[in-house]
């Protein structure tokens, strides 16, 4: 059931931002920041009210934060990678026109 509700949620948002296309949407960035900090909020309030969780971090270990943080930082210097390297060529094709 959950499948078909995300599905049903995609398709709508891939209809909607299909047919405002032509609108300025400069502010939908913000909103979809605010969006995320809210949701990850939302899941650190879930994962720390569960007892299971909390109970288990001492088993949990140092690998396990290695490997996290690892995975962030990976993830934040590729993302800057990216970001870098498409803003210098949108950069580069402005500078030829």
């Amino acid at each position: 059931m959950y499948i078909i509700i995300i599905i049903t949620l995609m398709l709508s948002g891939l209809i909607a931002g299909y047919l405002a296309r032509r609108k300025n949407l400069a502010s939908i960035h913000k909103v979809i920041t605010l969006l995320i900090w809210t949701l990850l909020f939302l899941l650190g309030i879930e994962v720390g009210n569960n007892k299971t969780i909390i109970n288990g971090f001492h088993t949990i270990g140092l690998e396990a934060l290695l490997i996290t943080i690892g995975a962030v930082t990976g993830s934040t210097l590729a993302s800057w990678a990216l970001w870098i390297i498409v803003f210098k060529k949108n950069s580069q094709k402005g500078a030829e026109r």
